[in-house]
């Protein structure tokens, strides 16, 4: 049975179309506009107590029985224990993959979003406040990764949902005004992960 995929063209929704896609399962996707508040309804606010997209409806969960995920942290982990593909059992191995993860929705995502928020603040003083705060913390951010990715191919170690978790706000570095040549090791992660034949697709599906 075909998962219900709650989302919108956002990189919060791009990191479970990826994940989606690698892990080979059926999906549909119930676009959610948010810029016209379609997240504020009765029907998604069920599936989706905090108004965010994205969120998942899984007719074939634990038991047989559906389930539904909110949270793109959350379904990722869920999604990877479901299948067992780009989460590892061994709870050692999935230390990094959680720290990562973790990474990933603490900062890198709210940092960028911010920067998303100030360039379009017309206000001159408000907006180069906020772009000279966010900027530096995005930037600072892309540096924690950069010297991450210098140790190992993956985040993790070997590739997992941390990546496709950071993957979704990475594809939006031009949007944060950053070159990834000033992160070399960021930019040939990114470029692998773009030329995976499955992320790939997860990052061309209409989300919207």
């Amino acid at each position: 049975m075909s998962i219900e995929f709650w989302t919108w063209n956002t990189p919060n929704g791009r990191k479970i179309s990826a994940a989606l896609e690698e892990m080979g399962l059926a999906y549909t996707v119930k676009p959610v506009n948010i810029s016209k508040n379609e997240q504020f309804a009765p029907a998604f606010l069920k599936i989706s107590p905090n108004n965010r997209i994205p969120a998942i409806v899984d007719p074939d969960g634990p038991g047989a029985k559906p389930i539904s995920v909110f949270e793109s942290g959350a379904i990722l982990i869920y999604l990877g224990a479901k299948t067992g593909k780009f989460w590892p059992s061994d709870l050692r191995a999935q230390v990094p993959v959680l720290e990562w993860l973790m990474w990933q929705m603490g900062g890198f995502g709210p940092m960028p979003g911010q920067v998303h928020h100030f360039l379009g603040v017309e206000n001159e003083a408000d907006r180069r406040y906020g772009l000279e705060r966010y900027k530096k913390e995005t930037l600072r951010l892309y540096g924690v990764a950069d010297r991450r990715l210098a140790e190992v191919e993956f985040f993790a170690g070997d590739i997992s949902i941390a990546d496709f978790a950071i993957l979704g706000w990475a594809w939006r570095h031009e949007r944060h005004q950053v070159d990834l040549a000033q992160f070399p090791n960021v930019k040939r992660w990114y470029e692998a992960m773009m030329a995976r034949p499955a992320t790939a697709r997860g990052f061309e599906v209409a989300l919207s």
